[in-house]
């Protein structure tokens, strides 16, 4: 049952039941430990299955803002093909974290194509139309904060520990957008926070689509045991966003129990797939193998 648990768990996030679908093989290329490493506090953080109320968190944050939530409606495959979606921001998450300097690179150029044709008009908090671009600086940060910060607090709002401490994690992740075309993202966790309430200030509010998204973020069609699973990680995640960002999607507070019994869910689930993920094992062979041949 404990193995049944945990490649039903593989196949929803990564496409693969044993969690090494074929892009877990491009994280073996390349030599080096990449932007991050063993000792980061990316790794530390990237690496608990805390990262699963993280991503529904950063999804519904994302939505919270008119233009990205445009970008979802109208050019993502998000109710044709949901876990193919779910699989693809893993992957791009996962090599990043992971992978080596040139792995990261290819992966960033990936996602960047894929940005190109992500464009339209939306929207503004003030009632004007204005023009959207995935690639633009502006969403790019809005995007980037909305990760970084929900990882950030799912990971901390479950005890988990950071050793190098919460200013680290987000400066390092800070990295990852670069490659992306952003070079402007916060650098500690007041800089995030001071960046997040100018947004909410003059960018987030709710649109025509918002009720849409927000109903298929918190209900994809995943099967019943399945969606009971989500549905515990998704009202713990609504539980973890502010009083503003609840309003604007449109949510009700929700009782502190629904995080009792995901910590405990996750428990289980954390002792059901060991101690690192395949694409943990995979870098730190990378990296063994990458001071094997400087040392000889």
């Amino acid at each position: 049952m404990k193995e049944r648990m945990a490649n039903r768990f593989r196949q929803i996030v990564s496409g693969s039941p044993d969690g090494r679908p074929d892009w877990v093989k491009l994280i073996a290329h390349g030599e080096g430990v990449g932007l991050f490493g063993p000792g980061s506090a990316v790794w530390q953080v990237h690496g608990t299955v805390a990262t699963l109320v993280g991503g529904i968190r950063a999804l519904l944050l994302q939505a919270t803002h008119p233009a990205a939530l445009t970008g979802v409606s109208q050019h993502s495959r998000y109710e044709s093909d949901p876990l193919g979606r779910l699989a693809g921001t893993s992957r791009w998450l996962t090599i990043t974290t992971f992978g080596s300097t040139e792995a990261i690179a290819n992966e960033a150029a990936r996602v960047n194509a894929m940005h190109g044709h992500v464009k339209g008009e939306f929207q503004s908090k003030s009632g004007e139309v204005r023009p959207y671009r995935a690639a633009d600086p502006r969403y790019l940060l809005w995007v980037h904060c909305a990760f970084t910060d929900s990882f950030l607090t799912a990971h901390q709002a479950f005890g988990y520990p950071i050793d190098r401490g919460a200013d680290a994690y987000v400066q390092e992740w800070s990295k990852s957008a670069v490659g992306l075309g952003l070079t402007n993202a916060p650098q500690s966790v007041a800089e995030l926070k001071a960046t997040m309430d100018e947004f909410l200030a003059t960018d987030l509010a709710p649109s025509a689509a918002t009720t849409e998204v927000v109903k298929f973020i918190l209900k994809p069609p995943l099967g019943t045991a399945p969606l009971m699973f989500y549905r515990v990680l998704a009202k713990t995640a609504i539980s973890t966003l502010t009083p503003d960002q609840q309003q604007i999607l449109g949510l009700k507070p929700v009782s502190p129990a629904w995080r009792w019994l995901c910590a405990r869910l996750l428990k289980l689930l954390s002792l059901a797939l060991g101690k690192e993920s395949p694409s943990q094992e995979v870098a730190r062979e990378r990296i063994a193998r990458t001071v094997k041949i400087q040392d000889s």
